[in-house]
């Protein structure tokens, strides 16, 4: 079914927008307001990546903006831990009618937040009082962490520490698998090298260097097979997701992506970040899951699967049947 908002036309006389905005500050204002991850309630989950990928800007320049809406204008707030992300005055613009079909949408909205002080953020200007009621029945139901001001705790952004204190919940699937992963990798470290566990310093050396090694590699192989080698920010963009995404093997599957369009030779930013996406919606998130669902595939499909190798020597997958849709990049 289409999914439709609402931009009222006095939009363009609000003295912030009017005045206080910049072009580009205007253009992702309405797209905080319109992209297809919005929901009902004015909170929802995006990445950062997602909205480069969606603005044909790079990562460091959506970091910007989100600091001034944040900060400046004081519009939205974003948890980069839940990757969530709350519209100050949605109801004003998009809640003019309550009734069920209204209020049940929400309800079932609201289930899904994970950080509920954004619930409190949203309600706090809305003047309905059924919707606001509706809002703040849901930050009743769990105690929303008070600093010694008396104001919730400071949403903070990618450059800074995220502290345990910063209300979630612990039962968020891809979050468990994330902190399970870290706790792998640093065991084994401490086997390999029993050092490590009396020396941070030299366990962060450890991770900063596997880090750089993984992006070498990926960089290795994106101008060894003709992705681009000049195309920096296409580059940028894909190394976003070794941080920014819920894989818990984010280089291997980073690389696979990478294989595939060598083998369906689509050697374009979009096709690979397409592959990646659809992986990601479907949960899949290590190369044993995906392996295993390609087994899966009817027999004819894989029978006309690409074998060719890239250049990199790297054996080339069958075919993961998934709806793409990618464009050309621009």
């Amino acid at each position: 079914m289409a999914k439709y908002r609402m931009v009222q036309t006095g939009f363009w006389k609000n003295p912030v927008v009017s005045e206080e905005m910049t072009p580009e500050d205007r253009y992702f204002y309405l797209y905080l307001l319109t992209n297809p991850n919005t929901t009902q309630s004015g909170i929802y989950k995006i990445t950062k990546k997602q909205m480069a990928f969606d603005l044909g800007y790079s990562i460091e320049s959506v970091h910007s903006l989100m600091e001034r809406f944040i900060h400046h204008h004081q519009l939205i707030r974003y948890n980069p831990n839940t990757r969530e992300i709350a519209i100050k005055n949605w109801a004003k613009e998009n809640i003019h009618n309550g009734g069920k079909p209204v209020m049940d949408c929400i309800s079932s909205e609201l289930k899904e937040v994970e950080d509920l002080s954004l619930i409190q953020y949203v309600a706090d200007p809305i003047h309905k009082q059924d919707v606001r009621s509706l809002y703040l029945s849901f930050c009743a139901k769990e105690d929303i962490h008070i600093d010694e001001q008396g104001e919730n705790h400071p949403y903070i952004t990618e450059k800074e520490e995220v502290h345990d204190t910063l209300p979630r919940r612990q039962t968020i699937r891809g979050q468990k698998e994330k902190e399970n992963k870290k706790e792998k990798e640093k065991q084994q470290q401490k086997e390999f090298d029993p050092s490590i566990e009396n020396n941070p310093d030299m366990e962060a050396s450890s991770k900063t260097q596997l880090k750089n090694e993984d992006v070498q590699e990926i960089i290795a192989f994106w101008d060894n097979n003709g992705f681009g080698f000049s195309n920096v920010n296409a580059k940028q963009q894909l190394l976003a997701w070794l941080d920014d995404s819920r894989f818990l093997q984010p280089k291997a599957l980073i690389l696979k992506a990478m294989e595939i369009a060598c083998s369906n030779n689509k050697r374009k930013l979009n096709y690979v970040v397409g592959i990646l996406k659809n992986w990601e919606n479907e949960s899949l998130l290590t190369v044993e899951e995906i392996d295993a669902c390609q087994e899966n595939q009817n027999p004819e499909t894989k029978a006309r699967a690409s074998k060719q190798p890239c250049s990199a020597g790297r054996a080339i997958p069958g075919e993961f049947k998934l709806d793409l849709n990618a464009g050309e990049e621009s």
